[in-house]
């Protein structure tokens, strides 16, 4: 990126927005998975600007769809009537496997957390909500009161009473060692103390991540939020599964990804590739929770003709192609490499993840110390070799990897290869 552009970001954005790489980049163009820089640098896509370009970039059938409606109207607000907004709804609610859901849009995954922890605080008349360590829900003054992430958390004030589950790494810290069914067990052991501890009983909502995104891909064993739903559901406590980066297929195995929890939610939250790179994003609930608001309410942007009309081309894009099941075959095959690499290097402690949602954790020394400075080092290595990719955990030291669902074969050949280079090398 030319030092002028970069010069002039410093002088007028905050400097608490993050910039990836040494020398950071301009993306100018995209192609499918590929991307290209200001220099004409092509690029593989491995992190769609942080798992939002879900269908890849520049698809004729979701840009023909938003030149469409643009040609058309752009806006009217949610005071009319909106025809896509309508028919995203009704695609969504039906996926959902909430009975007589409803549908609010809004323009952001913290906006759709927002507008959910509201309809569960007025819904149960109670502001105390059960939320998970290590977790990320979203950047506004009430969702860093539930992101248990202090690198993401500025302020200590909070409109929310929050209690906190354990939650995270399992290489180190409370849940290190544990088996699945230890894991289970500890689980329901810390939500009923929590339960008789810290809350006075009239619990609102637990809202969770079925695998934390920004805290580096950790997820628990299959079932167990189901498990502890088991617990909450005696007590009428709301169940919000934050799929904001697991939803539409990401983890292979299901739509959702609360279905590997066995849970039945009572929310669900969505964003990022719901529109492929539009400003959409909402929340999915039961009929008589949506409606519980006592007061008007509406969205200036949320469901917008332009960004809804995106959203149902990439829906239908999504369900034409089976991208799902592409997720899961292609999954398969960069975690069997990922695997292998991590078998010759000690300096991975983990991989993890579901589908195309996977993580590489850095660490160093017998004890499983984190390694950020390695984690950087093979972000910036993969640039170098033409692939982009993220990061994130607690420490800043798990490589993020998730490209767009519709990733090739062959373009998983050429990203395998770069990660052979990447991280076959080094050792602690």
């Amino acid at each position: 990126m030319p030092d002028s552009l970069l010069q002039r970001h410093r002088a007028v954005l905050p400097t608490w927005i993050s910039l990836y790489y040494d020398d950071p980049i301009q993306i100018v163009r995209g192609d499918g998975r590929y991307v290209f820089d200001a220099n004409g640098q092509r690029y593989l896509d491995f992190f769609g600007g942080i798992l939002t370009t879900m269908v890849g970039h520049a698809i004729p059938e979701v840009v023909d769809a938003i030149a469409n409606q643009a040609g058309r109207i752009i806006h009217s607000s949610t005071l009319y009537l909106i025809e896509p907004m309508i028919e995203l709804a009704e695609r969504l609610a039906a996926r959902s496997g909430i009975p007589d859901a409803k549908v609010f849009f809004t323009t952001s995954g913290t906006e759709a957390n927002d507008a959910a922890l509201l309809l569960a605080s007025t819904y149960r008349r109670s502001n105390q909500v059960i939320a998970i360590k290590n977790s990320y829900h979203g950047r506004s003054f009430t969702q860093i009161s539930v992101t248990g992430n202090r690198n993401w958390s500025p302020s200590s004030y909070s409109p929310l009473s929050v209690s906190w589950l354990q939650g995270g790494s399992r290489l180190r810290g409370p849940l290190a060692g544990l088996s699945d069914e230890e894991y289970v067990a500890r689980g329901k052991a810390d939500l009923e103390d929590v339960l008789m501890t810290t809350t006075s009983g009239d619990v609102a909502a637990i809202i969770a991540e079925p695998i934390q995104g920004v805290g580096g891909f950790c997820l628990p064993p299959d079932g167990y939020f189901g498990q502890l739903q088991e617990i909450l559901a005696p007590h009428g406590i709301l169940y919000i599964s934050d799929e904001v980066q697991t939803g539409f297929g990401r983890t292979g195995e299901h739509f959702w990804g609360y279905e590997a929890q066995g849970v039945q939610p009572d929310m669900i939250t969505f964003a990022k590739g719901v529109g492929n790179g539009m400003a959409l994003a909402g929340v999915i609930a039961r009929a008589e929770i949506m409606d519980s608001l006592g007061a008007s309410s509406i969205s200036t942007f949320g469901g917008s003709p332009v960004a809804a009309s995106a959203g149902v081309a990439t829906f239908d894009y999504l369900m034409k192609h089976d991208l799902q099941q592409n997720a899961l075959l292609r999954g398969a095959e960069l975690r069997r490499a990922l695997e292998e690499a991590a078998s010759h290097n000690s300096s991975i402690g983990e991989v993890r993840g579901k589908g195309l949602m996977l993580g590489v954790e850095f660490v160093e020394g017998a004890g499983k110390d984190p390694a950020p400075k390695l984690a950087n080092e093979a972000l910036e290595r993969a640039k170098a070799h033409g692939l982009l990719i993220g990061k994130g955990g607690l420490f800043g030291n798990v490589l993020r990897i998730a490209p767009p669902l519709s990733v090739t074969q062959e373009e998983m050949v050429e990203a395998i290869a770069v990660f052979k280079d990447v991280l076959g090398g080094s050792q602690s």
